[in-house]
């Protein structure tokens, strides 16, 4: 689809109620360098998380002063800080849905992770923000198709934030124009279209929460630094690849195949930021010792279980389920001691975005 067919038509204001849960998600292959709009240097496959995700419920009504306004509360609270990300989102998605300057939006929001524990929660926000308003452009222009709904869902999120665009569907999704999926695009993302093995359908996901602090170098910042880092273009050319050996993999369910693209693609997001200039760090020491202790237990005790890592310091420990019970005890007895407040989170693949 194209970029102008999420150009919404005027209607008139209604009163409208609508809730909706969104979750995170993990990039297996990184997305790392945008373009504007929100646009992916390269593309990205991700697993659709289950139980870490944003409840947003969005009360419309219309505009009394004809002018668009919103009210956010975060978890109960009104969150006025929060206000100029959302301000910018609204400003982007104003000539796609223009019926929302009608209105006035009560926005509350909650997480079902804390909010302090190292889960980039924007995904799963702007995920959450982006289903509520199509609820209401679907009861607007009910002649609208599921297909259609949850595309341009995808597309606006992505205006909020480049990966909210992959937590619209699941249990694995793509985002980014790429030769192994037809119907790919840069605009939103898409559920794996192939049939996918049976064992990543339950695959597991233990975060362990190294570091709950503000990272010293927001992603959008790290993003930037890819325009003119000396590696960048065969970084792109890298990720096309990886996503192409891992769209087999996740056929086959080759995990050996699984755990050598998923372990590179996490350092190789690192490398980026070690060789950019400025360069930085976002892992910590315990990241590298919890790296070591797994690679460790995985060699002595033949278990599939690896890592990713998302931009910081925390760790994401992937395996099947089947696996679930022994590498738990392993998590508990030998990695919490590595997290802050030994500190971690127990989730799994899950099935996307749902209304409540």
């Amino acid at each position: 689809m194209e970029e102008n067919s999420f150009i919404s038509k005027t209607a008139n204001p209604i009163s409208h109620r609508s809730c909706w849960e969104a979750p995170s998600n993990i990039a297996l292959v990184k997305y790392w360098g945008k373009v504007d709009p929100q646009l992916p240097k390269n593309p990205s496959l991700s697993f659709t998380l289950s139980t870490s995700l944003t409840k947003t419920e969005i009360e419309f009504q219309p505009a009394t002063s004809k002018k668009f306004d919103f009210m956010f509360f975060f978890e109960g609270e009104s969150k006025p800080e929060f206000k100029p990300k959302l301000e910018q989102f609204f400003d982007r998605i104003a000539s796609y849905i223009p019926w929302l300057s009608d209105y006035e939006l009560k926005i509350k929001s909650e997480n079902s992770f804390p909010h302090s524990s190292g889960i980039a929660s924007s995904a799963s926000a702007m995920a959450a923000i982006s289903l509520n308003l199509m609820d209401l452009e679907r009861h607007l222009f009910p002649d609208m198709t599921t297909s259609y709904f949850y595309k341009k869902a995808s597309f606006l999120a992505r205006l909020g934030s480049g990966s909210a665009a992959r937590s619209v569907a699941g249990p694995v999704t793509i985002w980014g124009k790429n030769k192994s999926q037809k119907q790919s695009s840069d605009l939103y993302a898409l559920p794996f279209e192939a049939a996918l093995n049976p064992v990543f359908k339950s695959y597991q996901d233990c975060i362990l929460l190294v570091d709950k602090g503000v990272k010293t170098v927001t992603s959008s910042q790290g993003h930037d630094l890819m325009h003119k880092h000396p590696f960048a273009e065969q970084r792109f050319l890298q990720a096309d690849r990886n996503l192409s050996a891992l769209i087999t993999v996740m056929k086959t369910g080759d995990l050996d195949a699984f755990i050598q693209i998923v372990e590179l693609e996490a350092l190789t997001l690192h490398a980026m930021m070690m060789t950019s200039n400025p360069y930085f760090i976002l892992m910590k020491p315990n990241t590298l010792a919890i790296i070591e202790k797994l690679w460790a237990f995985r060699a002595s005790d033949r278990i599939p279980v690896c890592f990713t890592l998302d931009a910081g310091a925390n760790v994401h420990v992937l395996y099947p389920e089947e696996y679930k019970g022994k590498v738990n005890d392993f998590i508990k007895e030998e990695l919490a001691s590595f997290c802050q407040n030994r500190h971690y989170l127990l989730d799994q693949v899950g099935e996307g975005a749902k209304k409540v």
